[in-house]
């Protein structure tokens, strides 16, 4: 059992929590996530480990509750405890001195960057990041990145924090001006986000890192479910990655894989009470 030390929320249907994992927090390296069950024969949720503690023995996990399970693991309070906490899975973020490096960072994918900004920072990159969500109130961790980053820049859909717009914007601004461009870029957040990330670097020849997000179910690389196609050839998101080369990522086969139980959701969406489904559907838009 892994006790759930603290559960904050940090935006709507956003979570972090604290979980007693010692193992794990001395093993655990940037980039790598854990799976979560809530109970015996319970859903596996993959989620990236945000942050890690060696002298508490925790680590810090970022929550959007836009499905039954999540829903079930972030009403877990501090004092209780979630049935199983397995990892660290994943390849490490490929961490180097690359010079000047631009963290992107959309709506959750914000979360699953702080670790990889913090690191580059720590092996002496200068780190700008940019960071985007609809409105105010989806923006996060813009405080906790700004110890790490030369400047945090925000980008909201509807104006209400920073510059209206998105992020490919501000990062089409970083890279026009040549005392800022970036030598390499890391792009975590939607699918459409990385994807235009990674088609507006390729130009320059600026590397571009993405982290994929398909269905994870064992994290062994056994079932299959996660594979992506990168470069020509198959890989699988949970051994392989979660990052890859952006510039080699095929997006379309990575979207057509992501909508694959659409209909399966919208089922057991429609099994839930009134009150939670009209919750849930409000934050996947």
């Amino acid at each position: 059992m892994f006790e759930v030390i603290r559960n904050d929320i940090l935006a709507p249907n956003v979570h972090r929590m604290v979980i007693r994992a010692p193992r794990i927090a001395k093993a655990r390296k940037p980039g790598q996530f854990v799976i979560v069950r809530v109970e015996e024969g319970g859903e596996r949720i993959p989620l990236t480990i945000g942050d890690a503690s060696t002298k508490e023995g925790t680590i810090t996990l970022f929550i959007q509750a836009v499905g039954l399970t999540s829903q079930k693991i972030v009403s877990i309070p501090a004092g209780l405890d979630l049935k199983d906490v397995a990892g660290p899975l994943g390849q490490p973020t490929e961490i180097k001195s690359w010079g000047r490096v631009a963290c992107i960072g959309g709506g959750l994918g914000t979360a699953v960057l702080y670790p990889t900004a913090k690191a580059l920072q720590e092996t002496g990159n200068e780190v700008t990041t940019i960071i985007g969500g609809r409105s105010a109130s989806y923006i996060i961790l813009a405080e906790e990145l700004s110890a790490f980053s030369r400047e945090v820049q925000i980008t909201t859909e509807d104006g209400s924090l920073g510059r209206k717009g998105f992020v490919t914007e501000e990062l089409q601004d970083l890279i026009d001006d040549p005392a800022r461009r970036p030598h390499a870029v890391i792009a975590i957040g939607p699918v459409p986000m990385m994807r235009t990330v990674a088609e507006l670097t390729r130009p320059y020849g600026i590397k571009t890192i993405v982290s994929l997000n398909p269905l994870i179910i064992d994290g062994t690389g056994m079932c299959g479910s996660c594979r992506v196609e990168v470069g020509g050839e198959t890989k699988f998101a949970c051994v392989d990655g979660p990052e890859f080369d952006g510039h080699l990522v095929n997006f379309d086969f990575l979207s057509n894989r992501l909508a694959t139980y659409h209909e399966e959701e919208a089922r057991m969406l429609e099994q839930l009470p009134a009150n939670l489904r009209a919750r849930l559907v409000q934050v996947k838009r």
